[in-house]
């Protein structure tokens, strides 16, 4: 069953149309199934709440979307911030949707502007709001376009309980890699083992859980105490992640910052379901020391895009990006 994760910036009336609400926790899910050349596609919305507020949410979305859809009311700084978002997380592909209200008009030549210069210019732009089977068929047609990479297996845990009857379970989104029963997984940053027993994916009982999936892993052999929210699992002796206590690197400025960093600032990195809290040490030229409050994991390989933040920065809390 192949899933498509598309970040979803837009009302929740649009998002009912394109799918069938499900999971609500600071993030909104969506879900459509539809037959498709044989075999079950998956349309997952992932919708943040409280944005502009808090942009956790958001970047926890972008981590695992692969492409977009921002839904356009009115221009304001709020849609900067989630353009530029976007822009830095790499995510190339995506549609805007232009829905003014009554009595409003949103400029598609002003929108046009804002895409390019936030780095999603090959993002589709619709002026008015098409019906929702047209938005699934172009969702559709992104995923089949969408390249895939064979690296290693990455799961950020986001929840855990025991199961009576089934045992520890822990729950995420495949990152990147696949997860098959009886696989032996180990837990960071406990360093325990465990060995796979089951996996439920969309409610449905499979062999192996690929990137993109959101996962149910039940795990035996694990102590429950290994697992806490923000704990990474992957494969015994695979060495996919490095562990950053603290690192030096440069940033790629977001577009529309103008902010200069100092030494003492707190700073936050979001990457692959992280929201980690660091302290600027030193600065030496355009390399930061960053000391983080807890450890930083991050891929040997193909590794996504840092986003850097300061929540206390206005209006444009996302301050650019980074590689470790």
């Amino acid at each position: 069953m192949p899933v498509l994760n598309v970040a979803f910036v837009g009302s929740e009336s649009l998002a009912k149309k394109i799918a069938k609400k499900g999971d609500v926790r600071d993030i909104e899910s969506y879900v459509h199934k539809e037959e498709r050349n044989g075999e079950i596609g998956i349309i997952s919305l992932l919708r943040p709440l409280k944005h502009p507020e808090k942009i956790r949410p958001l970047l926890s979305v972008l981590n695992v979307a692969k492409v977009g859809i921002i839904e356009i009311s009115k221009v304001d700084s709020a849609l900067g911030e989630i353009c530029v978002s976007f822009g830095c997380a790499k995510i190339e592909k995506g549609l805007v949707i232009i829905n003014s209200q009554v009595g409003d008009w949103v400029d598609p030549d002003q929108v046009r502007i804002i895409l390019e210069q936030s780095g999603l210019k090959n993002w589709e732009l619709l002026e008015k709001l098409p019906d929702e089977h047209s938005i699934r068929e172009k969702l559709f047609s992104l995923m089949d376009n969408l390249e895939t990479e064979d690296s290693s297996l990455i799961l950020p845990v986001d929840q855990f309980f025991n199961v009576k009857g089934v045992g520890l379970v822990a729950i995420g989104y495949v990152q990147s890699g696949s997860v098959s029963k009886h696989d032996t997984i180990q837990v960071l940053p406990a360093d325990e083992n465990g060995i796979v027993r089951s996996l439920q994916v969309m409610d449905d009982d499979v062999e192996t859980a690929v990137s993109g999936d959101r996962v149910g892993l039940a795990i035996r052999n694990l102590r429950e105490e290994a697992l806490h929210r923000g704990c990474m699992v992957v494969h015994t002796d695979s060495n996919a992640l490095n562990k950053n206590t603290s690192s030096i690197f440069s940033i790629t400025k977001a577009p529309f910052q103008k902010r200069i960093l100092q030494i003492g600032d707190v700073i936050h990195a979001a990457v692959d379901m992280q929201f980690i809290v660091g302290r600027i040490k030193n600065i030496d030229g355009q390399n930061l020391t960053v000391d983080w409050e807890v450890p930083l994991w991050t891929r040997k390989e193909y590794s996504p895009p840092i986003i850097i933040t300061q929540l206390d920065a206005s209006p444009m809390r996302i301050i650019g990006t980074t590689v470790l």
